[in-house]
């Protein structure tokens, strides 16, 4: 790991007991982040019932990842050109405000508008909360932070659709809304209260300038592309007109955006973040993280059920078993990177998330609940020495000035990469059952059959090697990080010294 000096002002100044306060408000902008990503899903039945709408209620889930995810680099930004403070302020605000209308919502289309409004807040918490842990801490201590991050953002994903389930069953569906309010009032209190960023002398008198038109870009680009994504394959076939129409504008938007970001003063999305070696294999290879973390999420709890016959809850305690390795791995992974650097410890964690991948395919059928649990154990300890590194290492490449940028770009990809792979191995899965079934069935249709009757050993066996095609596609992701790792990003990454962190 080489050093720069960095000219930039030190990170926020606090006393140990205001940063504890901190530290504490962005544990709790984070765990509403990552509540409010998996909370609603258990309590669609009964959000369905009192609103109706079942057609469009994936847009409950749809709608706030699009909001989320073409709004970090509009924050990531902001939060350069004015501070951390009022960005992530003025974030939970709108995140608030948008849970407080979902919990009056009349009906499924004002829920869904709702939801985005919450959705355009919780872009501020996600990336603001990463970058601010980086300015709290220097480089020996941000692994801590981040580790405590990563274990309340697994936490929460977990207990979401379990605190929703409660709360729809014996509340009412509204209040998995209203929790957010006193959560996030406290969050709100200590910010205000306990953190004080020093004044940074700017580069011009000039009053800074916000690039509006690429921010409207980045909004309209990123909405039209993922919607195309979200919705192709499922509302529409991905041929179709809708389809065709929806990639064709997105095309056009980019390169809208590129001409307007080569012009204007302060981009929203600079050119350097591609141009930096360090950055842009980081954004590639945690885009391809974001396409992989697609096969365990999304199907793993499909086939614990329906080929290893278990109940909802056994079959959630498979997936979440990787949320205990992870942070603890990601904990540890500072001793890993001080020895043999950044880039090598990330491959390191992605080389053996490869194999741990590749090994999910040969498990044997139908098998057994132990065999896929002790797989995603050791996956999550390698993505934890995977991912940790990666981002502390860009947080540390940079200064001040644009670390906000750098992490936003970071998440972005992270996210994009989510939503493609949810897309692409939506389509394996789909495609292997219908070559396996006569043509017949996608993978809803299939596991609800399952759920209702007797199992079929032909239909069981064909989800099995759906999920398994799916585990090779993530394989093949995780290959295709370790090799953006080992040819673009530099053997050491170019550390910046923060003497005033």
């Amino acid at each position: 790991m080489t050093a720069a000096k960095e000219e930039e002002p030190a990170a926020v100044r606090a006393g140990a007991r205001g940063r504890r306060a901190v530290v504490a408000s962005l544990m709790l902008c984070m765990g509403l982040a990552a509540l409010d990503s998996t909370i609603v899903s258990t309590a669609v039945p009964q959000i369905v019932g009192d609103l109706g709408g079942f057609s469009v209620f994936s847009w409950l889930f749809s709608g706030y990842l699009l909001a989320v995810t073409v709004t970090l680099p509009v924050y990531g930004k902001l939060s350069d050109t004015f501070g951390r403070k009022p960005v992530l302020i003025a974030g939970s605000i709108l995140f608030l405000l948008g849970s407080l209308l979902c919990a009056l919502a009349w009906n499924m289309a004002a829920l869904i508008a709702f939801r985005i409004v919450q959705g355009l807040g919780g872009g501020a918490l996600q990336g603001t909360v990463q970058t601010l842990a980086a300015d709290l801490y220097p480089l020996e201590q941000r692994p801590k932070i981040q580790a405590r991050l990563s274990t309340v953002w697994a936490t929460s994903a977990v207990a979401g659709p379990a605190l929703g389930g409660v709360l729809a069953a014996y509340a009412d569906w509204r209040w998995i809304f209203l929790i957010n309010l006193p959560l996030g009032a406290v969050a709100l209190w200590l910010l205000i209260r306990h953190l004080h960023e020093p004044q940074r002398a700017r580069k011009t008198a000039e009053r800074p300038r916000i690039d509006w038109a690429g921010a409207l870009t980045v909004f309209a680009c990123g909405g039209v592309l993922l919607t195309a994504l979200v919705q192709g394959g499922v509302a529409w076939p991905w041929l179709s007109p809708p389809s065709m129409a929806l990639f064709g504008t997105g095309l056009a938007l980019i390169a809208a955006l590129v001409l307007i970001e080569r012009r204007a003063a302060e981009p929203i999305i600079p050119g350097w973040v591609w141009r930096r070696r360090t950055i842009a294999a980081v954004n590639l290879a945690l885009g391809a993280l974001g396409l992989l973390m697609v096969a365990p999420t999304v199907f793993l709890p499909t086939y614990a059920q329906s080929v290893l016959g278990l109940a909802p809850i056994t079959a959630g305690f498979v997936l979440s078993v990787w949320t205990l390795s992870w942070p603890v791995s990601a904990a540890l992974s500072q001793h890993v990177y001080r020895r043999i650097g950044f880039r090598n410890t990330a491959m390191l964690g992605i080389g053996t998330a490869t194999l741990i991948l590749f090994a999910f395919p040969f498990l044997p059928y139908p098998g057994e609940a132990w065999q896929p649990t002790l797989l995603m154990l050791l996956l999550g300890a390698a993505l934890g020495l995977f991912q940790l590194p990666l981002l502390v290492g860009v947080q540390s490449t940079v200064g001040w000035s644009e670390r906000g940028t750098a992490t936003a770009s970071v998440l972005f990809c992270r996210q994009t990469g989510q939503t493609i792979g949810a897309a692409l191995f939506g389509a394996v899965a789909n495609g292997v059952l219908a070559a396996r079934l006569g043509g017949a069935g996608d993978l809803d249709s299939v596991t609800k059959s399952l759920d209702s009757g007797t199992p079929d050993e032909h239909v069981r066996r064909a989800v099995a090697e759906a999920v398994h095609s799916v585990y090779f596609g993530a394989a093949c992701a995780a290959g295709l990080a370790f090799l953006v790792l080992l040819l673009v990003a530099p053997r050491r990454f170019p550390v910046l010294k923060n003497p005033g962190d």
